[in-house]
């Protein structure tokens, strides 16, 4: 369910962010609320990734079939998991904080190099795309953490497993 609401507040993020956009060039919209929106979503986002975790990163696997181990064990019961692949999807998941955190510090660190680029006045074209290509980096390296556990969980599960997994998280199946 926590996962259901990070992708709600991406949504809103994306939207508010738009509104944001489009009122800050005389198009109309949300002003600073749509501003407060998405500054709570950025907020939102360095509390997610700081901690290791993908604020949806993942995505392109989780709503394709390829469940993360955090939600696999989120709802081991109901997916009925042996006690073997309980273990292996905790180790997966150990695994994966473990090596998603300190490249999450950098993303982090990255982001906000690239405000203050802005904040103090620096930004000229060859920073601003030199900081950006760092962010991008940084979150590649994230999400590719994260995608690749999914591909490892998968693995783990039965079809049965993996298409009550889908209906539970995503209200279809797979």
């Amino acid at each position: 369910m926590r996962d259901v609401m990070l992708g709600v507040v991406v949504g809103i993020a994306v939207t508010a962010a738009a509104a944001a956009a489009s009122a800050q060039h005389g198009h109309g919209g949300a002003g600073a609320e749509g501003h407060q929106m998405a500054q709570a979503c950025a907020t939102e986002f360095e509390k997610v990734v700081g901690d290791g975790r993908g604020f949806g990163l993942a995505f392109a696997a989780d709503q394709n079939g390829y469940p993360g181990p955090m939600h696999v064990l989120e709802l081991r019961d109901r997916l009925k998991l042996t006690a073997d692949q309980e273990a292996k999807a905790r180790d997966l998941m150990h695994a994966m904080f473990a090596e998603s955190r300190p490249k999450s510090v950098r993303l982090l660190e990255a982001e906000a190099k690239l405000r203050r680029l802005f904040a103090e006045r620096a930004a000229d074209e060859a920073a601003v795309r030199a900081a950006v290509a760092e962010v991008e980096r940084a979150r590649s390296e994230v999400r590719l953490v994260h995608l690749l556990a999914h591909l490892k969980t998968r693995d783990l599960l039965s079809e049965d497993q993996r298409r009550l997994y889908h209906e539970t998280r995503w209200g279809a199946s797979r």
